[in-house]
């Protein structure tokens, strides 16, 4: 099986993994699950996080294709926009991403000036279907559940897995964002491990326990093994462990500026007459 070439960067602030998968023959690339910074006190993005994956892609001589998302993210706002300025390449996410706008336009009140039919974004990608990373094939997997549109990209002996799974001690994603449904991730899950043994599971956090350094992968194997959420459970046991976990969890903290800025493929909102783009707090609704 093909291995390809996989750098990962941890972002200390949101535990948020990127990663860029690269065809070494061809030096052609693709970035994914990408950071934008920012800091919900003043409002002020930032580009320092996304900064060190270009200078890799740049050092490296290699060519960008693909900008890629797992899914439209609540815990930090995707660098996408700004790594296609630099790097070129493609953003895509899966083609369910229309079922998220829908229900987040309607939190958000955005109105018939946003479309919510994914068209903010290069491609959309279908389960099953594949595409080109240099001599590299990337297979996509529907993998619903923490949201109706997360995917997973599988390229060679990896696969980049998104936010359905976390490292063996920590578990698996949460399902009360709107659209999440406990029984669906399960089922996802074991598409996912169903994969071979020995397929590295690219995730897009960690949050390591005192004593343990930021991992961003695990195996199948290790999956199977030692998931705290999963090993010994059914699947009615592992629906009312997850359900019952999300009602003790707080919201993430940028969830609600990053999920109006995510959906629109991370562009900010138009601006306003004075020039100034502002972020909408939706309040008392979750």
């Amino acid at each position: 099986m093909t291995a390809p070439t996989v750098l990962s960067f941890f972002d200390t602030a949101t535990k948020s993994y990127s990663h860029i998968v690269t065809d070494a023959d061809s030096g052609v690339c693709a970035v994914i699950d990408s950071v934008l910074d920012f800091d919900i006190k003043s409002g002020r993005t930032g580009t320092a996080g996304a900064g060190r994956l270009i200078e890799t892609v740049k050092q490296r001589n290699w060519r960008t294709e693909w900008v890629l998302e797992t899914h439209a993210h609540a815990d930090h706002l995707t660098a996408a926009p700004y790594i296609k300025a630099k790097l070129g390449g493609k953003i895509a996410i899966g083609a369910q991403i229309p079922v998220v706008q829908q229900a987040f336009s309607r939190i958000y009140n955005l109105g018939g000036d946003f479309p919510v039919d994914g068209c903010q974004f290069d491609r959309l990608f279908a389960d099953g279907e594949e595409f080109r990373i240099g001599g590299l094939t990337a297979r996509v997997m529907a993998t619903p559940g923490h949201t109706p549109a997360c995917i997973t990209y599988v390229i060679g002996d990896a696969a980049f897995i998104g936010d359905t799974l976390f490292a063996p001690d920590y578990g698996t994603a949460r399902c009360d964002f709107p659209g999440g449904d406990a029984r669906t991730l399960y089922r996802s899950i074991q598409r996912i491990l169903a994969l071979p043994p020995d397929t590295r599971l690219y995730q897009c956090h960690d949050y390591p326990p005192d004593g343990r350094e930021p991992q961003p992968h695990a195996t199948v194997a290790e999956q199977r093994a030692k998931n705290v959420h999963l090993t010994g459970r059914s699947e009615d046991e592992f629906v009312a462990l997850r359900e019952g976990r999300d009602k003790t969890l707080e919201m993430p903290p940028l969830m609600l500026p990053a999920v109006q800025v995510n959906i629109r493929a991370g562009a900010m909102p138009p601006p306003e007459p004075n020039g100034i783009s502002y972020l909408k707090i939706p309040v008392n609704r979750f």
